[in-house]
């Protein structure tokens, strides 16, 4: 049966792991929390806290783009709702997050 299965032998009593491999460990573990902050974390908290900024900074009369892709003109703004206007007869509510830019002063009528 030991064709199919090779023995396992145990390790001799004087080979140990080589001193200070913990800290080796430990050190790594910190490294790749510090570069998973620097590369993931930190860049999505910076994008969070400007797209706040922007659906605070909503007012009447802004051209925006919503996360469905509508273009849009602001009519009314509530605290959690904003109503845009798409044509003239035809007016969208929706959540203040699901804004998704604000456009310049006049794209809607360049498009």
């Amino acid at each position: 049966m030991s064709f199919f299965i090779s023995e396992a032998h145990a390790q001799s009593a004087g080979a140990g792991a080589p001193p200070g491999g913990e800290l080796f460990q430990i050190g790594f573990l910190v490294l790749m929390f510090a570069l998973f902050y620097f590369i993931a974390i930190r860049p999505q908290r910076k994008r969070q806290k400007e797209h706040a900024a922007m659906v605070a900074a909503l007012s009447k009369g802004d051209e925006v783009v919503t996360t469905s892709g509508i273009l849009g003109k602001v009519t009314k703004l509530d605290d959690d709702y904003v109503v845009v206007s798409v044509t003239d007869n035809v007016e969208l509510k929706f959540q203040r997050s699901s804004i998704h830019a604000v456009l310049p002063k006049g794209t809607l009528k360049a498009i």
